[in-house]
This record gives structure tokens, C-alpha cells and sequence, in this order.
């Protein structure tokens, strides 16, 4: 039997909602069979893009990269790269996927992420069975070859451990040449956290990956 896995990702608002959301399902050798990206109606241009308000202007997460990324997501939109789906058909997009594949559903932080769809009644709960990519990725890679890795390339936390970030993780099995993380839903799912699925099941068998992941 074949086995799908669908991977979701999120970017957020300042009120606790999906702005931005993707997904690709893809096979345990990271096959991508289908994605989908789409600008939240209702959620996207209506309330401000998370930003942490203690953020310095040029960090990553400020209010003025939160307005610099709401303009990058307008411009998708203008090019056709990004459509405006409701959270209804989103649903259904969900639903169809559920019925042909079954898949295993997971996010990088699986309970960030199914929170935030819940508060915007986008309907993760309709799959059988899920699990948390960074905790199974956390319990793989983690060992004295990784720890190097991010001693020789500056990916510690503030207070000395390894970085676990989908980013770090996926330059780990990729190199250097990875560009940074973009922070935007599908493409975080799409060219990180499918890359680390993939390494994780190339010597994991799923019921292992899910107990990693629980």
C-alpha cells in the first residue's frame, strides 16, 4: 500500500489566524503529488501579518518586514502566484485529498499550526492520523554531526544548543546553497519541510516516524 503524507504550513496574523496557507501531499520518497497555496479571504489584508513588536526594524519578524511581506504577498497575488481562497474552500480542497490519498497529516510545529486553522475554521481534524515534523526531526538529526553543523555554520540558539528551525534543518541535508527560509506557507512546505520528511523516511518506517513525532 502506498503511503501519503500531507504536510501543512501557516503564516499567521497579529490576531491569532492563518493568513497564508499551504500544503503539499507528497509520497514517503518526497514526491510531490499536489500543493496548494492561497491568501486566507477574510484573514489576509484585513488584519496585520504577525510581527513581534520588540523587534528591532531589520529583523526578520518586525512591523516593517510584517509590511514588506504583505506587499511581496500582493504582488503574488497581482501575478497570479497566489489566488484568495475562503476558509470553506479550503475545506474542500482538504476533504478531496482525505478521500483519494488518506494521507498522514503533519506540520513543522503541528500544534502551532492546527491551532491557528482551528481559530480560522480551516478543518485539520478530519485526518486519521498526524504527527509533529519537528519533534521526529528533533529525534533523528540531533547527534554530534549536527551539533558541528551548527557550530561551524553560527546556527546555535542564544543559549548554546542546536538550532532546530526548519531552515537549519533542511541546509543540513542540503548545504549551504539552500536559501534562507521565505516564511511563506507553501513554499516553506513545499522546498524545506518535505525535504526533511523525505531524509527522515529514507531510513524510518511510518509507524517509527510516528512514534518520533508524537
Amino acid at each position: 500500500m502506498k503511503h501519503y503524507y500531507l504536510i501543512v504550513d501557516t503564516e499567521t496574523t497579529r490576531r491569532n489566524t492563518v493568513a497564508d496557507f499551504g500544503a503539499v501531499l507528497v509520497t514517503r520518497k518526497g514526491e510531490i503529488v499536489e500543493q496548494f497555496g492561497a491568501m486566507v479571504l477574510g484573514e489576509f489584508g484585513k488584519k496585520p501579518l504577525f510581527f513581534d513588536p520588540s523587534a528591532s526594524d531589520s529583523a526578520f519578524w518586525s512591523e516593517q518586514s510584517a509590511k514588506r511581506r504583505a506587499k511581496a504577498y500582493d504582488a503574488m497575488l497581482e501575478s497570479g502566484q497566489r489566488s484568495i481562497s475562503s476558509p470553506a474552500l479550503i475545506n474542500l480542497w482538504l476533504a478531496g485529498i482525505n478521500a483519494r490519498y488518506a494521507p498522514v497529516l503533519t506540520a513543522y510545529n503541528i500544534a502551532f499550526d492546527f491551532g491557528k486553522c482551528r481559530n480560522t475554521k480551516i478543518n485539520l481534524g478530519i485526518f486519521g492520523s498526524r504527527f509533529c515534523l519537528m519533534k521526529a526531526a528533533k529525534r533523528h538529526f540531533v547527534n554530534d554531526d549536527y551539533m558541528r553543523f551548527c557550530v561551524e555554520n553560527g546556527r546555535l540558539t542564544p543559549t548554546g544548543l542546536a538550532s532546530t528551525t526548519a531552515d537549519s534543518m533542511a541546509t543540513y541535508i542540503m548545504g549551504n546553497d539552500l536559501a534562507p527560509e521565505p516564511h511563506m506557507a507553501l513554499e516553506d512546505a513545499r522546498d524545506y519541510e518535505a525535504v526533511i520528511l523525505a531524509k527522515i523516511l529514507e531510513t524510518t518506517t511510518r509507524a517509527k516516524l510516528l512514534e518520533l513525532g508524537r
